[in-house]
């Protein structure tokens, strides 16, 4: 006998011997036992989680003369009839290739004759959703009124695509993905069964590749017992995947996570070198960074990604030294890449372009990296410890505003550090005109006037964090206003907020400029509403009127 895969060889026969999809056994035992069969059903779900061998299971069950728990007991003279391949009691049509209207208009005039040993005439089409919408037409009138001996099984794995009239026209259940540590267990069985030893890390990775799927899990199992004659190991699944090995993921995730762009890299090139295609290196490291979220913030990280002991400790401890919001942005980053490279001709070429924008927080502008910059600044400045992770999972708008918005903490600064020149005060100090203090300077001295306000900011302000939101500001001169400009508009409500533009006021008057503000970039005055503004401040008693 020719060789069967290990899917076939193992199909279900019972109801008990579904993996999960307890909820669809449950209503299917009731209705076998109950006698209260419908005459149309709708499997849908998706690939390899049993609706096509539930079809067969319940096509039998109904037409047992003797049903145990609801499945059929393979002894009775109907169970041995329809076991023969050329009892057409039981069909099962492909709807893929037999999907035309008169294929359909067939089908509706053989179910008017009666079945030959069984009760039920059951028909099993496979793939429904790929009938034509004249083939739909001509199978409607059928599933809303069949023959009493007759029972339609529809199977799906895309039941959006059906009409509403024939959704609702059948009895519908839902298949799920099943459990990781369900298809553990089911493999472990498997390979009990066909005398094979295997490393339980090796039925894990088997499992996570499978997705849900039991055929899709079967079927690598399948490919990794062909690759191995002795014990099944990790190292044997992974080369029958085409991933990775776990450790080098690992230290090419770390390196990016500690912002090692050239370790990084080179890390890139030996695994690419090695043969692993650009799409499965994505989707590892992918895998990678969500278990190190997992790990950073559940408290059973443990039991839920469910992996060997030495593994999980060294997620752990890449999870522990690096930061929520870095694992966060890394992720968003290569979550895009895994997108990008499906539609490109040089994925390679994306692929270390991510990891250095991934790994250099310097050239990323999105929010979490500018916070990741302030804290490094921050710890600079200040000396102060990092907050572990746990305490730091909240989203990164918010850690920007949790982090602009902190209390003020001292700065401790460097007694080594040579000390500011003096700031000569006189040049800056404003002269008062018509009652109103502007800043009378010349173009020398209104070039320092910024770098005078950082030193004098510096040496006052006890909030390291305002510093270093300053340092960053673009500043120029609108006739005697000192203008300070910033892109981010987090940045630009924190300065404005009370407690730190008294601050940045305190600071600009001992420099001498009085009369100051702050922007957001893109929303400056334009032409005429600074004359106007101009002329309400020189002639505040004139009435004006502004069409």
């Amino acid at each position: 006998m020719s060789y069967l895969a290990l899917y076939r060889m193992f199909r279900p026969t019972t109801l008990e011997g579904l993996v999960r999809q307890e909820h669809i056994v449950r209503i299917l035992k009731n209705q076998i036992e109950t006698g209260r069969v419908g005459h149309a059903y709708l499997f849908c779900g998706p690939r390899g989680t049993g609706k096509t061998s539930t079809a067969k299971i319940f096509a039998k069950s109904i037409n047992c003369e003797k049903p145990v728990n609801g499945s059929p007991c393979g002894k009775c003279e109907t169970c041995k009839a329809l076991a023969d391949p050329s009892n057409l009691d039981i069909t099962e049509i492909d709807a893929a290739s037999n999907n035309g209207v008169n294929e359909m208009r067939d089908l509706r005039e053989k179910v008017q004759y009666p079945p030959v040993s069984a009760k039920y005439k059951v028909y099993i089409i496979d793939e429904v959703h790929m009938l034509s919408d004249s083939a739909f037409n001509a199978l409607l009138k059928t599933l809303e009124e069949p023959p009493r001996h007759a029972v339609f099984i529809l199977a799906t794995t895309e039941p959006h695509k059906l009409p509403a009239t024939i959704l609702s026209r059948c009895m519908r259940f839902d298949f799920k993905l099943i459990p990781q540590k369900d298809l553990e267990q089911h493999l472990k069985s498997v390979f009990d069964k066909v005398g094979r030893e295997y490393e339980d890390s090796a039925v894990s990775a088997i499992a996570r590749a499978g997705a849900g799927s039991v055929r899709d899990s079967l079927s690598i199992a399948d490919s990794c017992l062909s690759y191995s004659k002795g014990k099944l190991t990790y190292k044997d699944v992974t080369e029958v995947l085409g991933s990775a090995d776990f450790y080098e993921i690992a230290k090419f995730g770390e390196n990016i996570f500690k912002g090692d762009v050239s370790t990084a890299l080179t890390e890139t090139e030996k695994i690419i070198s090695s043969g692993k295609s650009v799409g499965v290196l994505v989707k590892d490291l992918l895998n990678f960074i969500n278990q190190c979220s997992i790990a950073a913030v559940c408290k059973n990280a443990s039991d839920v990604l469910n992996l060997p002991e030495e593994m999980f400790s060294e997620i752990s401890r890449i999870a522990k030294d690096a930061r929520g919001d870095r694992i966060l942005r890394v992720a968003e980053i290569f979550a895009a890449l895994e997108t990008d490279i499906r539609y490109s001709v040089s994925p390679r070429i994306l692929l270390e372009t991510a990891v250095v924008k991934a790994s250099v927080i310097e050239a990323d502008k999105d929010i979490s990296a500018l916070v990741s910059r302030i804290e490094a600044l921050e710890r600079k400045l200040s000396g102060m410890k990092s907050v572990p992770v746990a305490e730091r999972n909240v989203s990164s708008v918010n850690r920007a505003e949790q982090t602009i918005g902190a209390k003020p903490e001292p700065v401790a600064y460097d007694e080594k550090e040579p000390p500011f020149e003096e700031i000569p005060t006189e040049a800056f100090a404003a002269k008062k005109i018509s009652s109103e203090n502007v800043n009378v300077m010349s173009d020398g001295q209104r070039g320092k006037a910024f770098g005078y306000f950082l030193r004098a900011l510096r040496q006052n302000a006890k909030n390291g964090v305002l510093f270093t939101m300053c340092q960053d500001l673009m500043s120029q001169f609108e006739g005697d206003k000192l203008v300070l400009t910033t892109e981010s508009e987090v940045i630009y409500r924190s300065l404005n907020r009370e407690e730190h533009y008294k601050s940045i006021r305190a600071a600009m008057e001992k420099v001498g400029v009085q009369d100051f503000e702050i922007r957001l970039k893109g929303k400056e005055k334009d032409g005429a509403d600074a004359v106007i503004e101009s002329l309400k401040k020189n002639f505040p008693s004139t009435e004006m009127e502004i069409k």
